[in-house]
């Protein structure tokens, strides 16, 4: 079986933009939900307002992979499912190894989504020498003393970081002089690593900052929407008679609206 070791996504050979790359997932998580219902196929509308985005970047994003669909017909689901696996590099072996066995580690490596999209957990790794050899998802913790012998033994070449802040960038640098040249850090802190490592970060409490802004900022535009309803509502004036009778009693002075 090939590892991540000895084959590389061939994305960047292929010039395909970085926006485009960071899109593909999106794709094939709602064409793999299509698949799940046995769609045999789809249009561009239906597949990019289920991911999220408008079709004309769809198409765009879809030409770089050489997949320009049926004039309608659409694109065959089947076949788009293994062509972005094939080009995210999913249609391989990735063994990865997750440092720091917390509460986050502990439910990263029970997470169920790593093994369908082609990523084995070969090993969990904790400098907790209590930890070791408790078993975190059918896995037996390893103390951190073996990191570099368990990258080398699995040829592993993407790490997860979910140590605490002070631990990871340590942790970083063991993983990078040990081969590994892709890491995703859920530490709260930004790593220093040297030219062909990339690093996807992954801070849960920026995305809720951020979520937290959007909030306030809707909250105040409905405030200010309210205080211009309130100046543009015309005064009521309370019906007082005019001294004039029509049919049914008293009209009043002003007719409500």
């Amino acid at each position: 079986m090939a590892t991540g070791r000895t084959h590389r996504p061939a994305t960047r050979s292929r010039g395909i933009p970085e926006a485009t790359v960071a899109r593909l997932p999106l794709y094939l998580r709602a064409l793999t939900a299509l698949s799940e219902r046995s769609v045999p196929t789809v249009s561009s509308e239906e597949l990019a307002a289920a991911a999220g985005v408008n079709s004309a970047k769809l198409r765009k994003d879809f030409s770089y992979l050489g997949s320009y669909g049926t004039r309608g017909v659409g694109y065959d689901v089947e076949y788009l499912v293994y062509q972005i696996s094939r080009e995210l590099g999913l249609t391989q072996d990735w063994p990865v190894v997750i440092v720091g066995i917390g509460n986050l580690g502990a439910a990263l490596a029970n997470y169920g989504g790593f093994a369908s999209r082609g990523f084995r957990v070969a090993a969990l790794i904790d400098a907790d020498p209590a930890m070791a050899g408790t078993p975190v998802a059918g896995i037996p913790v390893q103390h951190a003393d073996e990191l570099e012998k368990i990258v080398s033994d699995n040829g592993v070449s993407i790490g997860v970081i979910s140590t605490p802040a002070g631990a990871a960038q340590q942790v970083c640098d063991r993983l990078v002089a040990a081969g590994v040249t892709s890491i995703l850090n859920f530490a709260p802190t930004v790593l220093s690593v040297p030219d062909g490592v990339d690093v996807r970060k992954v801070d849960l409490s920026i995305e809720l900052q951020i979520l937290a802004f959007h909030e306030q900022r809707k909250a105040g535009e409905e405030a200010a929407t309210g205080d211009v309803a309130d100046q543009a509502a015309p005064p009521v004036r309370a019906a007082t008679s005019s001294g004039r009778k029509g049919p049914d009693g008293d009209m009043p002075a002003v007719m409500p609206a």
